[in-house]
């Protein structure tokens, strides 16, 4: 499985810390019939400060679909934790 980097984005707190997340693309082969494959993509986000980490491997087929997922999430701050829901709500 590879990973591309896609971004980083920096939250303020409510309560004054700030919060920085990384976004990656996730580019794996996956097995579409027997003996078939083809590409697949899917999301992970990192929490530098605390290695918090969500990955979620197999979203989509489509490079399109997973770049606006993914820009969707860096331009909104999503968290590891709240990442697997945005992208259950985004499918």
């Amino acid at each position: 499985m590879r990973e591309l980097y896609i971004g980083r984005a920096e939250e303020a707190g409510e309560e004054g810390p700030s919060y920085r997340f990384d976004y990656y693309i996730l580019v794996d082969q996956m097995e579409f019939r027997e003996g078939l494959f083809c590409e697949s993509y899917g999301i992970k986000v990192i929490s530098p400060d605390t290695q918090e980490a969500e990955a979620i491997p197999n979203i989509t087929i489509s490079v399109s679909r997973i770049d606006e997922l993914a820009q969707l999430m860096l331009r909104n701050g999503v968290s590891p934790a709240t990442a697997r829901d945005v992208v259950l709500d985004w499918l």
